[in-house]
């Protein structure tokens, strides 16, 4: 009776570790940054995104756009996005948003981060190296102040780095 108890409670272990292992391993790959999102930032819940003015959930790996007055939320961007390019697009890092709703804020962060709105220099994950033309070696990211391009802004450059 007790060696039946034992091999009972032996395979209820078993059987229970392997449920944990499987959770753990779920639970791991939640919440990962995108490719296309940019460099620096290793715990983010949203990005606005001005150009489509849009939100990204990164837990969720989802879309937020507002539709017919609903806000939806998608694996895609909608249709008259369908290609826009992440990567190259300005991502907003929402970091002090910690909700659910980042489209509470929309109408502040419209008026902020207006179409084509650019702020500091972003590189996407995906994209942490591009080639230098100018040297045939690659450079990680875009590390430069961008003040070594055109200097007829007034010395500023054209914010490519290059």
């Amino acid at each position: 009776m007790k060696m039946l108890k034992l091999m009972t409670l032996g395979i209820m272990i078993l059987f229970a570790s392997n449920s944990i292992n499987a959770q753990i391993s779920v639970n791991v790959n939640l919440g990962l940054q995108p490719s296309w999102g940019p460099v620096g930032y290793s715990s983010v819940d949203y990005y606005y995104i001005p150009d489509v003015q849009s939100y990204y959930d990164v837990r969720a790996t989802q879309f937020i756009y507002l539709s017919n007055g609903a806000w939806i939320r998608s694996s895609r961007l909608p249709n008259q996005y369908r290609n826009y390019d992440l990567n190259r697009g300005y991502k907003v890092v929402l970091n002090d948003y910690h909700g659910s709703r980042p489209y509470d804020n929309y109408k502040s962060h419209k008026v902020k981060y207006y179409k084509g709105y650019k702020g500091k220099p972003q590189q996407s994950l995906g994209n942490r190296y591009h080639k230098n033309d100018n040297h045939g070696n690659y450079n990680k990211g875009n590390q430069g102040n961008g003040n070594h391009g055109n200097k007829g802004n007034n010395g500023k450059g054209n914010g490519k780095g290059h």
